[in-house]
């Protein structure tokens, strides 16, 4: 993602009120407002392929090849040439295909325009054919490199730090909406950024205005094409009840439980990917035939639809809690399993964002442990959203408001309980990493 702290180093920063107040500001801010048009509209179109190109290898492609319907088989072709092709993305076009998933989000330089093609066509693949990543981490990518582009291109000798705060300003209005809030949104890029202090405002306040911007284009492009948002949105949701004493006792199980979870699938991930560095785009297509063999295991097992495992879980998050009460506790526990290891094989070779799959397999685990006493569906889902979304993101206040923020009113209910089990969740998980070299 890119760094808003880019910027020469002097013996004495300059003061941040004086530069708020300053003419150049106000220029920036009506830069970052006119920017946040085009690039809204780009990373909407990118999620609109997405969501064309998912359904169309999974269930035309095989129908146009004379097949009956979706054969049980059909994951493992796909995935594996979804892997060839992220391997040969990732191997010889510049930029390796952009941010690496397992290093989780860290600031980073923003993207030359020669790298953006091959983060385009590896998240595309990434996402079409079914690999367990979503869009938040190549929209960030392509939202401050397709700015910072368009800032050079209209003036050549713009100042590092100007660049560098419209280039966040695009990532802002890329990701305006698909968290399901441009605050939450906003909140996300800060806690990963690390800013704070009088700094924090200059680069929230052109972000803030370019992603409230682009919640507006994107409201207005769903409903001029019909296609909707592409929102992380929940509907029909039950009703919460009031939390217990015992579920504040849940909520320290599933913070840990998710801890420990959250550190073995990063653990993996990280061993894996030594070994698919080694032969990048063999490796790749083998872990896409991995995650294909999990889907096919899952369904065959339980009779549950394939895409249970497969791609990132954001549009599946809704229908899978309106439908929990069809799902056994075996069903669950081999979802919980499945997902996860796909996510691990995901991590290791593919391009995507972590969040969504966090989300997912998160909820999976809250609501397989509703199944037990003492802990309602409503605040097992919450908590475990939030928990595993805290051990993988290593961001808690993100992960509270996602979990939070995503069931409306009632998450203002199980907010306490999702806190808890945040923290639990963030400090364990800190506890069972290992420093860095």
């Amino acid at each position: 993602m890119p760094d808003a702290r880019t910027g020469p180093t002097d013996a004495s920063p300059p003061d941040p009120f004086t530069i708020l107040r300053s003419r150049n500001y106000v220029v920036l801010l009506v830069m970052a407002a006119v920017v946040g048009v085009p690039v809204t509209a780009a990373a909407f179109g990118f999620l609109a392929l997405v969501a064309k190109l998912q359904p169309m290898l999974y269930t035309d492609l095989p129908k146009a090849l004379g097949l009956h319907d979706t054969p049980p088989w059909w994951p493992l072709p796909l995935l594996g040439i979804g892997g060839l092709l992220v391997g040969l993305t990732v191997q010889y076009l510049p930029g390796h295909g952009g941010h690496e998933p397992t290093a989780g989000f860290k600031p980073r330089g923003t993207p030359t325009p020669i790298e953006l093609p091959g983060i385009f066509l590896a998240a595309l693949a990434t996402l079409a054919f079914g690999a367990v990543l979503g869009p938040e981490a190549p929209l960030i990518a392509l939202g401050g490199g397709l700015t910072a582009g368009a800032v050079r291109l209209a003036k050549r000798d713009v100042p590092e730090r100007a660049s560098a705060m419209m280039a966040a300003a695009g990532s802002f209005a890329a990701i305006s909406s698909l968290l399901g809030s441009p605050l939450l949104g906003a909140f996300f890029l800060m806690e990963a950024s690390g800013l704070g202090g009088p700094m924090l405002a200059l680069v929230l306040v052109p972000g803030l205005l370019a992603a409230g911007i682009g919640a507006l284009v994107f409201i207005g492009l769903g409903s001029w094409t019909g296609l909707g948002t592409y929102s992380l949105a929940l509907t029909d949701l039950p009703e919460a009840a009031t939390p217990t004493a015992a579920e504040f006792g849940w909520a320290l199980v599933i913070g840990l439980s998710a801890a420990i979870a959250g550190v073995g699938i990063r653990w993996l991930a990280v061993r894996l990917k030594t070994h698919v560095e080694r032969r990048r785009v063999p490796a790749t297509v083998v872990m896409g035939l991995v995650v294909g063999g999990l889907a096919i295991g899952y369904a065959e097992s339980t009779g549950k639809p394939e895409t249970d495992v497969l791609y990132s879980g954001q549009s599946a998050l809704g229908p899978f809690l309106a439908h929990s009460t069809a799902y056994s506790i075996g069903a669950l526990s081999l979802l919980v399993l499945c997902k996860g290891l796909a996510y691990c094989a995901s991590l290791s070779s593919f391009r995507g964002g972590p969040i969504f799959p966090s989300m997912f397999v998160g909820a999976a685990g809250g609501i397989l442990l509703s199944h037990l006493p003492g802990l309602s569906l409503v605040a097992g889902f919450a908590t475990g959203v939030g928990a595993m979304s805290a051990a993988m993101l290593r961001l808690p206040l993100t992960s509270v408001l996602l979990a939070t923020l995503l069931l409306g009113s009632q998450g203002l209910t199980v907010m306490p309980l999702v806190i808890v089990s945040v923290v639990v969740s963030h400090v364990v998980s800190a506890r069972l990493t290992p420093p860095p070299p």
